[in-house]
């Protein structure tokens, strides 16, 4: 987490679980200390085209997994968006592409 505060970027994760479900799941069981922010209705998640249809385990609309570096006016600047639930950028993938960025 360190590594990200010296590169000047903040961790947020949106998700479509409720804050109650969020705190339990992500902050207290799971030990996550980032910021989450809760969509139940999709509205954000539809901005950034990441919906995922009836997801087969729950059958309900999901996000799908992706990582996105925004600048402070709003800008995305980089994103990696995939598929496959269990690929994501590594860290260092998110710190090189950050540094890559003029």
């Amino acid at each position: 987490m360190n590594n990200f505060n010296d590169a000047g970027i903040r961790i947020v994760a949106i998700s479509v679980d409720t804050p109650e479900q969020t705190r339990v799941h992500m902050l207290q069981e799971a030990g996550y200390s980032f910021t989450f922010l809760s969509d139940p209705n999709l509205e954000v998640i539809r901005l950034y085209d990441l919906v995922h249809a009836q997801e087969i385990a729950s059958g309900r609309d999901i996000a799908r997994p992706a990582e996105f570096l925004i600048d402070p006016s709003g800008r995305v600047r980089w994103r990696m968006v995939t598929e496959n639930f269990f690929v994501l950028a590594r860290p260092e993938q998110v710190l090189a592409a950050a540094k890559a960025l003029p």
